[in-house]
């Protein structure tokens, strides 16, 4: 069969180019290997939100007093989040069957292998594309550690299909993946232990944004050992240097949160003379492209942002190019958050990365608690907001929030970006009050 745009994978960057790329007429069909959706919804961002909800929805019941709302008999059923979170996910998944149904993509279910030219192989049955967009996404990486295959010990996919409650849960890796996990567990009442190899959690953070994140985990139950080695699992014990000093404590339940890695095996991609790295992924430019006439990537394949909207934005970049409309991708201007409990919301450059790129830079940062709204919402609970500008130009370059529901302000920050407003232009926007929102206004009166 021959189409004008194929796309292997059905993730966040498949299904958007595909519905894109069908929307203009083109004819499109779309390969999966496992679900429609990808690890997105099925194995990472849509099922761990939604248990993070229910615990959320838990614990501020449980310390609800201070409202008026007080906890009484109150249990919490993981069984009946899991089957919440499974109806989310066959809802979504129904949804994008029915998009693609609606644009007239054909949906073929098996593994894909590339051949030299424009060629691809599914099920046995060979196709031809005049464009492939490759969007398979990513998997978790698992450490060489002794021990580590044990029935207890799970990956980010693993733990997400265990729906009862362990006695207690150490987390390898103090990551976005780890933490998340760690305020689901601990906010429901379990043990939490991580062990972070590095000196704070969420390396890639503002150290301070991190840190306040790190303070709040440990108020719900989190245990941090910062600095921690993990050197093998022998049964239920989990072996691990910290200090230089040997140390040991027991797992009912092990989440192994230590990165991921691109799928890029079994495609045929060394045989067709693709720019790739294991690791690293596919080699792209900013327009998606790879090294051969044709072929495009976007999403955790390409190792560039490891984001479900990046992938969607980077799929779109691709099918504009094909289309003939010049667009590139900006990854200084892409959101990222943490979905914990509170929320860390962030986007552009942190201080450190504008200096090390030349500018000069001026920084504003205020706690979330100047804020009526956040206080009245969240009582005890630390927060900040924290600007980047360049000093030469007053042109915000970078913002950084920690507390509350700030997943839900960060796009307003990113518009800034992408416009690149000056300091003195986003005074003149109007913020309704009392929102938590207006911290965003409020920090540039500490602009230093």
């Amino acid at each position: 069969m021959k189409y004008d745009f194929a796309v292997i994978g059905a993730g966040p960057a498949g299904y958007v180019a595909a519905k894109k790329a069908a929307s203009a007429g083109l004819k499109v069909v779309m390969v999966e290997k496992k679900k429609l959706g990808g690890v997105c919804l099925n194995e990472g961002c849509v099922p761990s939100k939604t248990l993070l909800q229910a615990a959320k929805t838990y614990h501020h019941a449980k310390h609800g007093s201070i409202f008026g709302v007080e906890a009484g008999s109150l249990s919490f059923d993981f069984g009946k989040a899991h089957a919440h979170k499974n109806s989310v996910m066959d809802r979504m998944r129904d949804g994008i069957a029915g998009l693609m149904k609606k644009h007239k993509v054909e949906v073929i279910e098996g593994e894909a292998t590339l051949s030299k030219g424009s060629s691809f192989t599914v099920n046995g049955e060979t196709h031809e594309a005049d464009n492939i967009l490759l969007c398979t996404g990513s998997s978790p990486t698992i450490p060489p550690i002794p021990g580590i295959e044990a029935d207890h010990i799970v990956d980010s996919t693993g733990i997400l299909n265990i729906d009862t409650l362990p006695k207690n849960l150490v987390i390898v890796g103090g990551g976005v993946i780890g933490c998340e996990f760690a305020c689901v567990y601990a906010s429901v009442g379990v043990p939490v232990t991580v062990l972070e190899a590095m000196p704070e959690i969420c390396p890639n953070l503002d150290s301070e944004i991190a840190a306040i994140l790190r303070k709040e985990l440990e108020k719900k139950g989190v245990t941090f050992q910062l600095g921690a080695k993990v050197e093998s699992f022998e049964g239920k014990s989990v072996h691990f240097t910290l200090d230089g000093e040997s140390k040991n404590m027991d797992a009912d339940l092990v989440l192994v949160a230590t990165g991921r890695r691109p799928n890029v095996s079994g495609l045929g991609l060394e045989e067709i003379g693709l720019d790739f790295d294991p690791r690293g992924g596919v080699k792209v430019d900013n327009r998606g492209a790879t090294n051969l006439p044709g072929l495009w990537a976007a999403g955790d394949v390409t190792g560039q942002a490891w984001l479900a909207h990046a992938a969607s934005r980077m799929a779109e970049v691709v099918v504009h190019n094909i289309n003939g409309q010049k667009d590139q991708m900006r990854h200084d201007t892409m959101p990222a958050v943490v979905y914990t409990s509170p929320e860390v919301a962030v986007v552009g450059l942190t201080k450190e990365e504008a200096i090390d790129r030349g500018f000069k830079v001026k920084t504003g940062k205020i706690p979330m608690a100047i804020n009526a709204r956040y206080i009245a919402e969240n009582p005890g609970e630390e927060g900040m907001c924290k600007v980047v500008l360049d000093a030469d130009t007053n042109r915000l370059i970078g913002v950084h929030m920690v507390g509350g529901a700030c997943s839900e302000m960060i796009f307003g920050a990113t518009a800034m970006l992408e416009t690149e407003l000056r300091e003195e232009e986003i005074a003149e926007i109007v913020f309704p009050h009392p929102t938590t929102s207006e911290i965003m206004k409020d920090v540039f009166m500490a602009v230093r």
